[in-house]
């Protein structure tokens, strides 16, 4: 992992992960896109305390022009787990470490033309290919809207580091 110094000049070319020190552990961001969410709106993609790993909500929705139909969502799904993935590969784990996710649905989005059914089904069966048996605690709340203007779901995992 490549350690960057908060307020530091940074590289020409960053190396990714960027960790970046802090109390009891560390801060990974896995790519550009995490980098500039932790400079602008201040939150960790990663935050690493000890051997766990909290894993900041991950939105997933429809790009701009993007379709927002059931096929085009389980896209979505997979898009936005790839992104945990990869945040979970930085920070040296893998959904086989993940001991709780929390995901928020958003039941009433114009950005997901189908009914609630339709809404978990896909996402349900996507997630089922990421996330394997034994399975972590997972608590699934259903809402009216999520921060993010295009999010219809919005994916925190906690992971434990393996030894």
């Amino acid at each position: 992992m490549t350690l960057l110094a908060v307020g530091g000049a940074q590289a020409a070319e960053t190396q990714w992960p960027v960790v970046i020190p802090a109390p009891h552990g560390a801060v990974i961001l896995a790519s550009e896109g995490e980098k500039s969410g932790y400079d602008e709106y201040r939150y960790a993609a990663v935050r690493r305390v000890d051997n766990m790993l909290y894993l900041s909500g991950v939105v997933i929705g429809p790009r701009e022009n993007e379709s927002t139909d059931v096929a085009a969502f389980k896209l979505q799904v997979r898009r936005g787990f790839e992104r945990l993935k990869a945040s979970l590969e930085a920070s040296g784990a893998s959904f086989a470490d993940v001991v709780m996710v929390n995901s928020f649905h958003d039941w009433e989005t114009a950005n997901f033309k189908g009914t609630v059914d339709e809404h978990w089904d896909a996402f349900y069966e996507v997630a089922g290919e990421y996330i394997k048996a034994p399975y972590p605690a997972w608590t699934a709340v259903g809402t009216s809207a999520l921060l993010a203007r295009r999010g219809v779901v919005e994916v925190q995992m906690i992971a434990r580091l393996p030894k």
